[in-house]
């Protein structure tokens, strides 16, 4: 029956059918759009640091930073790609029980992040940091807002695996949507620690100072 499979181009392990790359079609087609958020991300860094220490008003990033605070959130949010990948490996071992708590688990945390990134952007609001307020402030809350937006939406791919799966709907392969919202995810965490060392850790002199 394995030989057969694979003679009819498909994968007998997932039951996915494999592209001439070896990858089943949906894995490749996640790896391309991942692809194409590096170059987005790629873009939205760079005009970051293209413009950086470049305001002619305030505030400026020392001015508003809390590195502490965003250090918490941002392990909150690394501490998430642990989670998930614990979810993972209940769905390979068939524990559907695990499964779904290490789900909700990494979608509590995400939400943790987003909560705490809209805090944070409150609090700079009251600062007098908008959008509008200068070079900074645009590109940062461009960059870091459009981040905002991809954890949420992993955060929805989650709670909608949870709730398929309680609907008793997921595929017999458990693992592969799993593996495809995990794929998304880690590359979320993964461009946060970008985002996170170059925007927060890398410091910016402040213009005449």
């Amino acid at each position: 029956m394995a030989e057969a499979a694979i003679e009819r181009g498909g994968d007998h392990t997932t039951g996915h059918p494999e592209t001439t790359t070896g990858l089943p079609h949906t894995k490749l087609a996640m790896w391309l759009f991942l692809a194409s958020e590096c170059l987005l991300f790629g873009a939205l860094i760079s005009t970051y640091v293209l413009y950086r220490g470049r305001s002619e008003v305030g505030p400026y990033p020392a001015d508003v930073f809390d590195i502490p605070y965003t250090s918490v959130s941002s392990f909150v949010l690394l501490a998430s790609s642990l989670t998930m990948v614990l979810a993972l490996s209940a769905a390979q071992q068939r524990d559907t029980g695990r499964m779904r708590l290490w789900l909700l688990t990494t979608a509590l945390l995400g939400m943790t992040f987003v909560g705490g990134q809209v805090y944070e952007f409150t609090v700079f609001a009251d600062e007098g940091l908008k959008l509008s307020t200068n070079l900074f402030s645009s590109t940062f809350f461009v960059l870091t807002g459009f981040h905002g937006v991809h954890v949420t939406v992993g955060v929805l791919m989650l709670l909608s695996l949870v709730g398929i799966s309680f609907a008793g709907r997921m595929p017999d392969d458990e693992s592969f949507p799993i593996e495809m919202v995990g794929l998304y995810w880690h590359f979320v965490d993964i461009v946060w620690i970008v985002i996170f060392t170059v925007v927060y850790l890398i410091p910016t002199p402040n213009p005449g100072a």
